[in-house]
Formats: C-alpha cells, structure tokens, sequence
C-alpha cells in the first residue's frame, strides 16, 4: 500500500514546538494546557500577541522551529516499519521550496525513511490534493482542516492527525501512531 504523511503537525510536533520557543523568547511562562485549548493553527494567541505581532515572532525564529522540532511519540518507528512491511511511504508537505533540501534531511536525521522520489515540498495548501491525487495514494495523514477538507472524492482513506484545531472534523483520525499499524490490519 501507498501511505502519504504531511510533516508539520502530523510527524513532527512543530505548533507545540514552537510554543516553547515563544515562551523561552518571550520570557513568559504560559501553561500548556493554554496551548492544547488553542482553537487556532497560530499559537500567538495564547500570548496576547496580535497576528502581525506572531508573524514577526514565527520569522524571526522560523529556522530553529523548523528544524529543531521533534517527531512525535512512535512517528518514527511506524513508518520505519510500514517500509519494513514493504510499503511505500510518501510525504507532502507545504513548507515552501526555500525549505525544502533542509526539511528532508531533518525528517532523514530524525530516522524517517525517506527514499528517492516519494518527498513532495514546495506546494501550497491547496495544491496538496493533486500531488496528492496523482500518486494514487491509499492513507493519507495530515493536520490542516482546509488540507483534509480538499480531498474528498479522491479514492483514499484520509485521517486527521488529532490536535486541537481540528477537533471538529468528523473524518477519522489518529491520536497515537502505534494506531496506524493496527488500522492496517483491519
């Protein structure tokens, strides 16, 4: 089978990530139970920062989120095992192209198998769904409600890797990793 991974959000911990850096730039201390009632994708909100404010924040700091954020727990050693199992594993991910030979060696530094032509970066949002489409992917994880939202009517099985902005999605979702393996044997 053909599995296709977003990479912010859905394998790596980047949103969380980031609200750590802003509370060690910020010198602020706000709780992380403020951060997983966040309705938003921004986080700035949970610091009284105004958009134009969390902007600023997220580029000036953009590079070390981006590529210091951690996988989430099992992220790693289930897709190592779906390739173990003989599947492929492609990843899409929207990060824009200036990004994209970085993105690729950190998700490959962090112990996700990533092999010759199955790493898609550079697209927008939006765009996903035909790169998407075009590979005749059979799962598909992603975090993005606008994302999740413009594949309906493709002839795959999409889940919503679960975070709180997207809670109310009706669509199935994966909160744990280890999940994925047991999906696949039903």
């Amino acid at each position: 089978m053909k599995f296709g991974f977003d990479i912010d959000d859905t394998l790596l911990n980047l949103r969380e990530h980031a609200f750590k850096i802003y509370n060690a730039k910020l010198g602020r201390d706000v709780g992380i139970d403020v951060f997983r009632s966040l309705t938003t994708i921004p986080v700035h909100d949970a610091f009284g920062l105004t958009v134009e404010e969390g902007r600023e924040l997220w580029n000036a700091h953009r590079d070390e989120i981006y590529y210091s954020a951690p996988p989430f727990d099992e992220a790693v050693e289930v897709l190592q095992e779906l390739v173990k199992q003989g599947h492929e594993v492609y990843y899409v991910t929207a990060r824009t192209a200036e990004h994209c030979e970085r993105t690729k060696n950190v998700i490959e530094k962090a112990g996700f198998p990533v092999e010759e032509g199955r790493f898609y970066c550079g697209m927008a949002d939006l765009e996903k769904a035909n790169i998407i489409g075009k590979l005749g992917l059979d799962y598909y994880f992603d975090d993005k409600p606008v994302v999740l939202g413009t594949l309906e009517g493709l002839e795959l099985h999409v889940y919503a890797k679960d975070n709180s902005y997207n809670r109310h999605l009706t669509i199935p979702r994966i909160v744990n990793w280890s999940e994925l393996l047991d999906i696949i044997k039903t």
